[in-house]
């Protein structure tokens, strides 16, 4: 492989890495914060993209506005679940909140497949990116599409903000205490329902957004999100189950090794990320970026 390749590799790799980056980002805040996984994150991410289509066929709204405006209706909707549904789980085994998503991620794939054949008479479409990112860009090695370095460097942007957000602010704070001693917080006066209702719309807003970002690059459908689904939770697994530093990275690592990967052996492209999987949770088996259970 020459040098020009390998390059052109790093940045497609780079682009699913923003997916993976955003998702797991998402699972690892609400899994971090909440202790649930959340199986229905695909079903989000494809929500999103969904969304953004319908406020554009029904509305007339172009990207700007639904890259705003469907990240919030995802969020809402994921707020209305935990407080609905989840939150009723609340003490129980793991196991019931895990059959309750996947029920959910059902549900919403035949919902989303329904309206979109009689209220659009389609079962997938495009979705075109704004024109101000149509075109491409000479990175010098080669022509790459603008849109896909907008959705590397706005990833990234909303990755680090969230991970500055919960760490470094006392919004942070508030949301890492009510969620790991939640009785020493409501002596302080903290409503900790609504921060944990918070923390899980931020979760499963960021894959509205992932959803969002991906509909230009990928046609709108209601299965987008199960195969990519997998690979994210792969991906919170070799990162540290609950470390938002470590999804971050590693989805971007991830999507780069797979696209290099694909590049040198094709076969090994959709099992690689289950191999780098097994080594590192045979090396080290909270993550790369992970504290072991007995010292959270």
């Amino acid at each position: 492989m020459t040098l020009q390749s390998l390059l052109i590799q790093v940045f497609n790799g780079l682009v699913n890495g923003a997916f993976y980056a955003l998702l797991s980002l998402g699972l690892a805040v609400i899994f971090g914060m909440l202790r649930i996984v959340n199986f229905a994150h695909g079903a989000l991410y494809m929500l999103g993209a969904f969304t953004a289509f319908a406020l554009g066929q029904l509305f007339g709204l172009g990207f700007w506005p639904a890259l705003i405006l469907a990240p919030i209706i995802v969020a809402i909707i994921g707020m209305a679940v935990e407080r609905g549904l989840l939150s009723r789980l609340y003490g129980l085994d793991s196991s019931y909140n895990l059959l309750l998503t996947f029920g959910l991620t059902l549900l919403t794939q035949d919902l989303v497949k329904q309206v979109m054949l009689s209220k659009f008479a389609v079962s997938s479409a495009p979705y075109a990116p704004p024109e101000a990112l149509s075109g491409v860009v000479n990175l010098g090695f080669t022509m790459f599409p603008k849109y896909r370095l907008f959705v590397i460097g706005l990833s990234l942007l909303v990755c680090l903000l969230t991970w500055f957000i919960i760490e470094k602010t006392r919004v942070g704070a508030i949301i890492r205490a009510s969620t790991e001693n939640p009785t020493v917080t409501r002596a302080f006066g903290i409503d900790v329902s609504k921060w944990v209702t918070g923390v899980f719309g931020v979760g499963v807003g960021l894959a509205g957004l992932a959803g969002v970002l991906a509909a230009p690059i990928y046609s709108v459908e209601p299965y987008m999100g199960a195969e990519l689904i997998i690979t994210t939770f792969a991906v919170v697994v070799i990162g540290g189950m609950g470390s938002i530093l470590g999804s971050v990275i590693t989805g971007f690592a991830v999507g780069v090794l797979a696209a290099i990967g694909a590049a040198i052996y094709p076969p090994i492209a959709n099992t690689l990320v289950f191999i780098l999987m097994a080594v590192v949770l045979l090396v080290r088996p909270s993550g790369l970026f992970g504290l072991p259970e007995g010292s959270r």
